[in-house]
């Protein structure tokens, strides 16, 4: 069976650099939001919102970063759980709402 998520494509992020420097530069900037420190959200605060959007988009790189960087800021196992549970239930929240608006459009038609 294939594996589609591999933490050693992230050997190839060079590549990525390389064929588009200036989105690349873009994209490095945007991320650095996230774990910098100074702002009105404290770090493991950013971390642990990071890796809540991490659980709803499902990416498997950032669930490991953020997860990491989370620990080092000092969350503690309890916070990582809370936060899988309280992205599920926003994701859960998400469907059922388009579950309403699937209902309007069906009324429509």
């Amino acid at each position: 069976m294939a594996h589609y998520h591999d933490s050693e494509d992230l050997r190839h992020i060079e590549e990525l650099k390389k064929l588009a420097p200036e989105e690349f530069q873009g994209f490095v900037e945007l991320d650095k939001i996230v774990g910098r420190d100074g702002g009105k959200i404290p770090r493991k605060y950013r971390e642990l919102i990071a890796l809540a959007v991490a659980h709803t988009t499902q990416c498997p790189y950032c669930l490991e970063v953020h997860t990491k960087n989370a620990k080092k800021a000092g969350a503690t196992r309890e916070e990582i759980a809370e936060t899988a549970l309280i992205a599920a239930a926003l994701r859960a929240g998400a469907a059922v709402t388009h579950g309403l608006l699937a209902l309007r459009l069906y009324d429509r038609a």
